[in-house]
């Protein structure tokens, strides 16, 4: 791993106010301009920065800041680090224990049938799988089609539930929101149901205008049934 200088304005600063190095030396060893450093020494920049001995955090010896005020020629070296970090492994394919990479064509159909909306590069970030694989599955054309059977990647112990979530949550960002048929039956529209009322009041009008006339004939006939009864008896 490279070494890099820590806070190098803060230790241009520092090295300006306690040390006889020249302005190119400062620069070359901060990864500064020579004439950033100038502008550090008259105060013109880095204002309000407070300075950094990089003796003390290891990342210079007082022997070589000797040997550079001796020589203004000499070019300034990083201390070797105390302390080695290793250097972070490039993240490549998920690692799948051999015990477990029968159990990866049941988990690519169910997150197949399940999590459609997933890509290919998500299905093989998750179970660690092949992209040929996955298409084998989709299409049915796996030699062992006829014996898959769904399985949840997450009981099987292939990924995390954390990553299956973030990775169907990247993949429903930007989808459409499902419509009313896709949801199943649902409620009728307030629109709809309001003009039902309406209906039912012309409905109890027409009765009741139905029952007024039977009404009215009931009477007129009883009215006129007894002039006929006289007129008989005349």
């Amino acid at each position: 791993m490279a070494q890099t200088l820590l806070m190098p304005k803060a230790t241009a600063i520092w090295l300006v106010d306690n040390t006889a190095l020249s302005f190119d030396q400062i620069a070359q060893f901060c990864k500064l301009h020579p004439l950033e450093v100038k502008a550090i020494a008259d105060g013109e920049a880095a204002q309000g920065i407070k300075g950094l001995d990089p003796i003390s955090t290891g990342q210079l010896s007082r022997d070589e800041i000797a040997r550079a005020e001796a020589n203004p020629n000499h070019k300034l070296k990083l201390s070797e680090p105390k302390v080695r970090v290793p250097e972070s492994k490039r993240r490549g394919p998920r690692y799948t224990p051999v015990s477990k990479r029968q159990d990866r064509p049941n988990a690519i159909l169910w997150l197949v049938r399940n999590h459609p909306e997933l890509k290919d590069a998500q299905i093989s970030r998750l179970v660690g799988t092949t992209k040929s694989t996955i298409e084998q599955i989709r299409e049915r054309t796996h030699w062992n089609s006829a014996n898959l059977a769904p399985m949840d990647p997450v009981t099987l112990g292939l990924c995390s539930q954390i990553d299956l979530d973030m990775e169907v949550e990247k993949a429903s960002k930007g989808r459409p929101l499902p419509t009313a048929a896709e949801l199943g039956a649902t409620l009728q529209p307030a629109q709809e149901t309001e003009r039902l009322s309406p209906s039912y009041e012309r409905e109890e009008e027409k009765e009741k205008e139905i029952d007024a006339d039977a009404v009215f004939r009931k009477l007129s006939s009883l009215r006129s049934a007894p002039k006929d009864e006289d007129d008989d008896q005349y």
